[in-house]
C-alpha cells in the first residue's frame, strides 16, 4: 500500500483507474463474452488495428469483466456473446447471429455506433458500465 501511494506521487506518475463491465440479457451461458476496450475512434467496435485495446474473453457465466491499471481518460467498449466460441461474431447476410452490446447502450440503427454514442469518461478509481447485451436473429 505505501509503495502504491508513493509511486502515484512521483513526477509524471499516470492516475490509473479500473473498469469494472457488466453484461445483461444473455439468453444463454453459453460460450464465451468477449470485450474490447478501445479509447480510439478509429478502432471502434473492432479494436483490430488498436495496439492499445484492451482486449478480453471470460466465460458466458461470468456475465462481467474487471479491467485495471487504465489510465484515465475517454474510453468505449464492444461485447460479443460469442455463443460457439469461434472467436468472432457470426452474421448471416449481414445481421448478426449472435448477441452484440456496446457501453452506454446506444440505439442500433444499420450498423454499429459511432464512438461518440458509446463513449464514457474512466476518470475515478472504479468506473462501472453496465451493458445490455442484443440479439437479432
Amino acid at each position: 500500500m505505501l509503495a502504491a501511494l508513493a509511486l502515484a506521487t512521483l513526477p509524471g506518475a499516470m492516475p490509473t483507474g479500473t473498469l469494472d463491465v457488466r453484461v445483461s440479457d444473455l439468453r444463454s451461458t453459453k460460450g464465451t463474452i468477449l470485450f474490447c476496450l478501445t479509447a480510439d475512434p478509429e478502432n471502434f467496435p473492432g479494436c483490430t488495428d488498436d495496439r492499445n485495446a484492451v482486449t478480453r474473453s471470460v466465460p458466458a457465466a461470468a456475465r462481467g469483466v474487471r479491467i485495471a491499471g487504465l489510465g484515465r481518460g475517454d474510453y468505449a467498449v464492444s461485447v460479443i456473446h460469442d455463443e460457439n466460441d469461434n472467436a468472432k461474431l457470426d452474421t448471416f447476410a449481414g445481421i448478426p447471429r449472435e448477441g452484440f452490446g456496446f457501453s452506454r447502450n446506444p440505439a442500433i440503427r444499420f450498423g454499429p455506433p459511432k464512438f461518440s454514442a458509446s463513449e464514457f469518461p474512466l476518470a475515478g478509481d472504479v468506473t462501472m458500465q453496465q451493458v445490455r447485451i442484443r440479439y437479432l436473429l
